[in-house]
């Protein structure tokens, strides 16, 4: 799920938020995000889909099903 951790962090720097930005609208710990954007952590698909919603993208794209 590489691509998945590249876009989240892609996402997260575009919209230059911190870690701990993203984390406390996912109601998460900061360690938990980071297991997310290092890839030793998958997001439940509820998480997933607040965080497309987070970035105004779909989860199809944080996935890498598609290009935008």
């Amino acid at each position: 799920m590489k691509i998945f951790q590249e876009r989240l962090i892609e996402q997260r720097k575009l919209n230059k938020h911190t870690q701990r930005q993203v984390a406390d609208y996912l109601q998460i710990t900061q360690p938990s995000y980071i297991r997310y954007e290092n890839g030793s952590s998958q997001p439940s698909l509820e998480t997933l889909v607040k965080l497309a919603d987070f970035f105004d993208v779909s989860v199809d794209y944080l996935l890498g099903r598609t290009e935008y």
